[in-house]
């Protein structure tokens, strides 16, 4: 079953909620396995660089099927790289996005900027937490 426009739209908004929660202000992008964007909402007052950053982070979560933070410490590697040019440059290996993975299969992930790492790991999570 491939993730829907409601569930990735249910993603964001929870996300959202975990940051008013918190008193932060972000960016959140749910993107299907394929890494293309499905749903995205920029909070009002947060950095516009966090557009970016959230897309980013949930194209590298996808990817490699695992939390992107898990991808920094090798982020220089020749592999990270040369994977991240064949996909256009727009992936971005750092903390701030985690996987949707259902019965075994990435369905898509979950990317937040605008925070520090951890508040936008804490507020991906949550978001995909509500599937």
């Amino acid at each position: 079953m491939a993730l829907t426009l409601a569930e990735a739209n249910q993603v964001m908004q929870a996300a959202m909620d975990k940051a008013r929660e918190i008193n932060i202000k972000i960016s959140v992008a749910v993107c299907d396995g394929g890494g293309r964007l499905m749903a995205f909402n920029r909070m009002d007052a947060a950095i516009w660089a966090s557009a970016y950053g959230s897309q980013g982070k949930a194209i590298a979560s996808v990817a490699f099927a695992r939390p992107s933070g898990e991808l920094a410490e090798r982020a220089g590697s020749p592999i990270i790289q040369g994977i991240a040019a064949a996909e256009g440059g727009h992936m971005i290996p750092s903390q701030g996005a985690v996987p949707i993975i259902r019965n075994g299969v990435v369905e898509g992930a979950c990317g937040v900027g605008g925070g520090t790492a951890q508040q936008d790991e804490d507020c991906a999570r949550a978001g995909v937490a509500k599937l």
